[in-house]
C-alpha cells in the first residue's frame, strides 16, 4: 500500500510539472485595438518545439486587410500572410508549468521580428502571448483564444 501511494504521488508530480499542449487553432487579439486579426494553427514539432502558421486573417471594420509581408525580413518580404509561419521555436519552459520560451515572432503588419515567451492559462483556453526585443520587460503582451 505504501508503494502504490508513493507512485501516485511520483505521478502525479510529474503531471502537473509538464506544460499544457497547446496545439490547435488560436484566435489572436490585437492588444490595441481589442479586434481579433487572424486565425494561427499551432503545432507540435517533432523537437518538442512549436510553430503557428496563420490560417485565416480577419477583416477589421474600417481596414483593408495586408495580403503580403511588405516590411518583413527576407525571406519574408511580399510573401502573402495567409500560410505564413510567425511563430516558431516555442518550447514548454522545465522550470515552470504551462509556460513557453525560446520563440521566435514575426509580425508581419510592422514586419518586425520579436523573441516570444507564453503562458497558458489553467483551463487551456487562454495563452498569452509575449514579443519582446532584448528584455521581456521590452514587448507586448497578446491574449490569444483557442478555437478548437
Amino acid at each position: 500500500m505504501k508503494n502504490w501511494t508513493i507512485g501516485l504521488a511520483c505521478l502525479m508530480s510529474c503531471a502537473m510539472t509538464h506544460a499544457a499542449d497547446i496545439a490547435g487553432i488560436w484566435r489572436t487579439i490585437d492588444d490595441r485595438t481589442g479586434f481579433s486579426k487572424a486565425l494561427v494553427e499551432i503545432k507540435k514539432q517533432p523537437d518538442g518545439s512549436y510553430t503557428g502558421t496563420i490560417i485565416k486573417i480577419i477583416p477589421r471594420p474600417n481596414y483593408a486587410p495586408k495580403e503580403l509581408c511588405q516590411r518583413c525580413p527576407a525571406p519574408y518580404t511580399d510573401k502573402p500572410i495567409l500560410g505564413m509561419t510567425v511563430l516558431w521555436g516555442l518550447k514548454p519552459d522545465p522550470n515552470r508549468s504551462n509556460h513557453y520560451t525560446g520563440a521566435q515572432v514575426l509580425d508581419p503588419l510592422s514586419g518586425k521580428l520579436y523573441k516570444g515567451k507564453a503562458k497558458v492559462n489553467a483551463d487551456n483556453r487562454q495563452l498569452s502571448m509575449r514579443g519582446y526585443v532584448g528584455i521581456s520587460a521590452l514587448g507586448r503582451s497578446q491574449i490569444w483564444v483557442r478555437e478548437h
